[in-house]
């Protein structure tokens, strides 16, 4: 995968231009949450209406509501991954607690012989969860996680003439790489004939043929939520318009941990061992909208179209990262982290990421399509989604933007066109009812946002469930097991192919609504 080098040295001061193409994935990728009712049918909602889960998929579904409602939706999730990396496999697994769409809708109808009604909504969702935990490791002899430090410093020092004074300096203008791995003598320089090269230790056991014993582990926390503000009217039970706005709040922790060691019995090729941890924390708000609407041209039949905008969120993120290298040929061990080179702080960027916008079309079918609710047997709906995955963008939020954080944030969007490309993604369920009792199914499919064909990914959800309904209460049940494939790229070259992991995961949700009509 091209990667510009832009991305990985340019640095300066105190802040941290941490931003990678992996983070407009983080904030698109993943499936559709909600109500046990939505999750049931595989969130197949854009026609549907009539959930207070419409508010954040097409809320002029709001505008089926003639009543107020108050739901709530806990959830349990528990994850079993897989990852093979460079031909050897590892699993483990995490669980954690989750929350669904909740919150409340507030319906009102003009008159029976009217047909007219609006609703309003207020609802938070979490819309991702990022509670988990991801383990590889193999034998690499192709490249080195170092190789990414020897190659931002020689990019450095060829573009703006750093030295290793300047970079070991405690207001250094590369702390998270290049500096640590100069400290503990990871990277160094060296004469070859006649030339100054940069070289990592790890490439004297790469050059011998001899394979790296690598291993990456990472644990992550936080969710993207979002609270939403939702609006619908409804024109004689005929035509259904509305709108949201929405304030996503972005919360994510990452501890990344990355251990490379030497397998040959070579004492003296200058490098044993080494261990690398990052831990980088992003925090951020922003706005949203939604529009959509639903045409019902004969009573069983609904049709949906709705458009997300791109959500632009502040965020602002923080990083501090630790190394430790063992060297032989004089043996020696070497401590530092980032913070040495920051002036005792860690690292901050603060800036705006704008994520892809959605187009949904739906269509519905229910069976027995009539005003008394009670007296409907059951439907089928279905969405097509398009995301754009490619629209991700990224830019500073320095009141003053520098020369440098321009072509930084230029160089990550054209990565961010030019790696990722829009995807389509499909949902499919349906419901039959059974007096007071209903049954759901559920089967969504989401596509890979990758252009590289090599790079496998996509989501495969399948759900069920049960409701109950009785004199305004009622209970959801569902049952989601979802099946994931992803990749996990631990380290970015400019002259080698870049290695990756290939992620599969099972998750399993239990997801349960309670709500009250009145």
């Amino acid at each position: 995968m091209k990667i510009y080098l832009l991305l990985i040295f340019l640095l300066t001061g105190s802040f941290i231009y941490a931003q990678v193409p992996e983070d407009a994935i983080r904030y698109s990728f993943y499936p559709q949450s909600g109500t046990a009712r939505n999750m049931a049918i595989g969130g197949a909602m854009g026609s549907l209406g009539g959930d207070i889960n419409a508010t954040f998929v097409n809320p002029a579904g709001l505008g089926l509501y003639k009543t107020n409602e108050f739901v709530i939706t806990p959830a349990f999730s528990f994850n079993n991954n897989k990852a093979t990396f460079r031909g050897t496999g590892s699993e483990n697994s995490k669980n954690n607690v989750a929350f669904g769409t909740s919150g409340w809708v507030f319906g009102h109808s003009s008159g029976k012989k009217s047909g007219n009604s609006s609703a309003f909504s207020i609802a938070f969702t979490q819309t991702a969860n990022f509670n988990n935990e991801v383990r590889y490791k193999g034998l690499n002899n192709i490249s080195s996680f170092s190789e990414q430090f020897a190659e931002e410093f020689a990019n450095a020092n060829a573009t703006y003439g750093y030295t290793i004074d300047d970079v070991l300096n405690s207001n250094s203008p590369l702390p998270y790489g290049s500096a640590p791995a100069l400290y503990t003598y990871l990277i160094d320089t060296v004469t070859i004939g006649g030339n100054l090269q940069v070289i990592a230790a790890p490439e004297y056991i790469l050059a011998a043929n001899q394979a790296l014993q690598q291993e990456m582990i990472q644990k992550t926390n936080g969710a993207i939520s979002e609270l939403a503000i939702g609006f619908a009217h409804n024109s004689k039970d005929k035509w259904f318009i509305g709108a949201t706005i929405g304030i996503p709040l972005i919360n994510y922790t990452s501890n990344t941990v990355f251990k490379e060691s030497d397998t040959s019995s070579n004492t003296s090729n200058y490098f044993k061992q080494f261990e690398y941890t990052d831990n980088f924390t992003t925090r951020g708000t922003g706005f949203n909208a939604k529009i959509g609407i639903i045409y019902r041209p004969q009573d069983h039949i609904r049709l949906g179209l709705a458009i997300h905008t791109p959500s632009w969120i502040f965020l602002k993120d923080t990083r501090t990262t630790y190394l430790t290298t063992e060297v032989e040929n004089p043996v020696a061990n070497f401590t530092v982290n980032s913070q040495t080179f920051t002036n005792s702080q860690p690292g901050v960027a603060e800036y705006i990421q704008s994520t892809p916008f959605k187009a949904i079309i739906s269509a519905s079918y229910v069976f027995r399509e009539v005003k008394d609710v009670t007296r409907q047997k059951g439907f089928i709906s279905a969405d097509v989604e398009y995301v754009h995955h490619n629209g991700s963008r990224f830019s500073s939020d320095n009141e003053t933007v520098t020369d440098e954080e321009k072509v930084y944030y230029k160089a990550l969007n054209k990565v961010v066109k030019n790696n990722y490309k829009g995807n389509l993604n499909f949902r499919v369920g349906g419901e039959l009812k059974f007096n007071v009792i209903m049954a759901r199914l559920g089967f969504a499919y989401y596509g890979k946002p990758y252009k590289e064909a090599e790079l496998k990914a996509n989501r495969m959800l399948l759900s069920g469930g049960l409701g109950y309904r009785n004199k305004g209460f009622f209970v959801d049940l569902t049952y989601v097991h979802a099946m994931n494939k992803d990749v996990s790229i631990p380290y970015r070259l400019q002259n080698k192919q870049n290695t990756f992991a290939e992620l599969k995961q099972q998750r399993g949700n239990i997801v349960a609504t309670v709500g009250l009509k009145f």
